[in-house]
């Protein structure tokens, strides 16, 4: 077992491992405990009572984080010339079509988000060996493959999220930066967690938000008590 540096021992001491804490004290005391270099992420890991293997039990969704995600976000829209300049102006970095899909085909994937049209998809199909696993291919559950390509645009530029449950019946999302007051860290989660609330799915029984877990980058979890922020 790795042995702990004095940064992280100094971090673990100051949480007490015996209690759950507030979304305010859990949001305070993660900046405290953040001791690395650059400007972390802020994770917040909730553990849903679903089983993903069922369909009527996934839980996928997009959250609109009200003070951002803190990240510049990379937008691939692959669009017709038609749309071409309202994708710009709504911020996209990358902005065309059969000259993207070429680059894709041949390996590139810079970017973070790609929105697309509808009629464009059938392009796309190929190319989920590449974008599949990267997180990467449009989805009109998550609102990257519509018409109003301006809107999908900027609402990624603002801090839109996608979210999915994973096997384990885990909901991991990036919600912010270290250097976010902890207000603005706790607004954030408390969206992504409201959220969550909302779609909790009618054939889950039980206990639905087992536990939270909020932590930076290469920081400890900070557990909170799920019964105190729904």
């Amino acid at each position: 077992m790795a042995r702990l540096t004095k940064k992280q021992k100094e971090a673990q001491s100051k949480i007490d491992r015996n209690k759950l804490y507030s979304l305010e004290e859990a949001s305070a005391l993660v900046k405290e405990i953040t001791n690395v270099k650059f400007d972390a992420s802020i994770d917040l890991a909730v553990r849903l009572g679903v089983d993903p293997r069922k369909a009527n039990q996934m839980v996928r969704g997009v959250v609109t984080l009200p003070h951002g995600t803190g990240k510049d976000v990379k937008v691939l829209a692959l669009v017709t010339p038609d749309k071409e300049a309202e994708a710009k102006e709504a911020g996209a970095d990358f902005v065309g079509l059969d000259e993207y899909l070429e680059k894709i085909k041949n390996g590139w994937t810079d970017v973070d988000v790609i929105i697309t049209m509808p009629s464009v998809m059938g392009k796309l199909g190929p190319l989920g060996r590449i974008l599949g696993p990267r997180g990467l291919m449009p989805n009109p559950k998550t609102g990257t493959v519509t018409m109003d390509v301006a809107k999908a645009v900027s609402d990624v530029k603002a801090g839109k999220i996608d979210f999915k449950v994973d096997k384990t019946g885990i909901v991991h999302a990036a919600i912010g930066k270290a250097s976010f007051s902890a207000d603005k860290i706790a607004g954030n989660a408390r969206e992504l967690i409201d959220t969550l609330v909302k779609m909790k799915p009618s054939a889950a029984k039980g206990v639905y938000m087992r536990s939270i877990y909020l932590s930076s980058t290469m920081s400890p979890s900070i557990q909170l008590d799920p019964k105190a922020v729904q």
